[in-house]
């Protein structure tokens, strides 16, 4: 779509939106006067009120949004820039709507964490119907969202209530995988082509480690939460996962530490023996992750393992106990539907795990399901199946804890992490919400430093591939010299 911009140069605002309203089409700039089916997105500044405005033209007509705020509110560079893409985004959006596009799920909101707009007011003093009736009103959310959200947003207050200036999470990386998932863009390495890699890998982990620890121990920084992700963290053998623990022992102080969980999300990669080291070390929550309790779709997936082998596995884990067990769906998989779905839904919920978490399939571009154009379900099949959920796991006593969007994701929906009462996982709420740093190690490691009390953060980014990770990791060592430096400037 072409695109022309007057007044301002919010050109990822704009993409944003046109993103959300008109998924297929891409952004395109020309230059010269503006002609034929386009976008005018403009914003003026004036005494009294900052407007934007929107012209769509389309083969049926032109249509114009409009949004304004009073200019005394744009106060500095930070608020003025975060309400004016905000304006452009809200004309943007009524200009669709007039056109006639089917308003969105989540209205006019883009961004991938819409629990901090609605904490947002909750922090300004708000009540939560105050919050909740300013959330709708402003973005356009629906009730049935609204709520969703204004549950998770209690779990964030409560979480962010109980952190201290210096508490931190740790995040380990481990980017192999028993073979990769159709539906996966993340960085993991099949252990059949890259078994080789696992043990210079794990060496080029314990370098970061130390590194990491020395400059979490300069600062007195406390870790209360360490998370294992991946890949499957899993792949790796019993003798590596208990070097690996052990240097996270060794080297941080963990007197502080509120829980510790490690994905072990196929059922595959999970023995006794492993389970018995994890929990050796303090581990007390682990991640069958079954996606679907289909095998057709499983098979489909690529995934090399059935739902009897998932009911094995989470055996194992409760033989050797200890474990919160949270399992993951994901609704929307090729060759799924909404029985299919309602089906897996019985039997996880049989099975009582502690947290489930309800993704929604993402499009992503280096996945083998966009590249190679499986079937999958339509919308209103997979808002079925989110439904249903939902509906269900309130009916057993589960309660949203955190919930994220992501983009190119059926339907424009949500992730949505549901939790038994008391088993909140604190890293979930901590990474997706912003609250404190995540110091990240690892292949694909994304540490995020956050400066308390005003959001500001940077991130640092640990290499992708294993490979690259390895010959790479002298520099990603001398780059966590940058967190000491963030934390004195920015904090002490």
């Amino acid at each position: 779509m072409k695109i022309y911009l007057s007044g301002h140069t919010y050109k990822y605002a704009v993409e944003q939106m046109l993103l959300t309203l008109f998924p297929s089409e891409r952004p395109e700039y020309p230059e010269g006067k503006p002609h034929g089916p386009r976008l005018e997105v403009s914003l003026r500044r004036g005494g009294t009120f900052t407007t934007a405005g929107c012209l769509l033209v389309t083969e049926a007509g032109s249509f114009r949004g409009r949004a304004a705020v009073r200019s005394e509110a744009l106060t500095d560079p930070l608020v003025t820039d975060r309400k004016c893409q905000r304006l452009v985004k809200n004309a943007m959006y009524r200009a669709a709507l007039r056109a006639g596009r089917r308003k969105p799920v989540w209205g006019a909101l883009t961004g991938v964490r819409p629990g901090k707009l609605l904490c947002g007011f909750l922090r300004q003093g708000c009540g939560e119907r105050e919050a909740a009736a300013r959330f709708m009103e402003e973005f356009d959310v629906s009730p049935e969202r609204t709520a969703l959200c204004l549950d998770a947003a209690r779990h964030t207050m409560r979480a962010e209530a109980s952190l201290g200036p210096g508490d931190l999470c740790l995040y380990v990386g481990i980017p192999f995988c028993p073979t990769r998932c159709a539906y996966c863009s993340f960085v993991s390495q099949s252990v059949e082509k890259s078994m080789k890699l696992i043990p210079p890998f794990v060496d080029a982990l314990e370098q970061e480690i130390r590194s990491t620890a020395a400059q979490v121990r300069a600062l007195g920084l406390r870790p209360v939460s360490i998370y294992f992700g991946g890949g499957t963290p899993t792949t790796l053998s019993p003798e590596q996962l208990e070097r690996v623990c052990s240097l996270l022992e060794a080297e941080f102080d963990l007197s502080a530490l509120r829980e510790y969980t490690v994905e072990a999300g196929r059922p595959d990669t999970i023995t006794e023996e492993k389970l018995r080291v994890l929990r050796r070390h303090g581990v007390d929550r682990v991640s069958v992750n079954p996606q679907t309790m289909s095998d057709a779709v499983l098979e489909t997936i690529g995934r090399r393992h059935t739902a009897k082998d998932i009911l094995s596995a989470l055996e194992k884990v409760r033989r050797v106990g200890g474990f919160s067990v949270n399992m993951d769906l994901i609704a929307g998989l090729p060759g799924d539907d909404p029985a299919g779905f309602s089906r897996t839904l019985d039997a996880v919920l049989a099975l009582g795990a502690e947290n489930i978490t309800v993704h929604t399939l993402s499009l992503k571009k280096g996945s083998r399901i966009t590249l190679e154009g499986a079937p999958l379900p339509g919308e209103a099949e997979v808002s079925a199946m989110l439904d249903e959920a939902a509906a269900r796991l309130r009916g057993t006593g589960y309660e949203p804890y955190y919930l994220y969007r992501q983009k190119f994701m059926s339907g424009g929906f949500e992730n949505v992490g549901w939790t038994k009462p008391g088993f909140a996982n604190l890293y979930n709420i901590c990474i997706m919400e912003e609250l404190c740093s995540i110091l990240a190690m690892g292949g694909g490691g994304s540490t995020k430093l956050i400066a308390p009390g005003d959001g500001r953060n940077i991130r640092l980014m640990a290499p992708k591939y294993p490979l690259e990770y390895i010959q790479k990791i002298g520099e990603t060592c001398a780059d966590k010299e940058k967190i000491q430096q963030f934390y004195r400037k920015e904090v002490l």
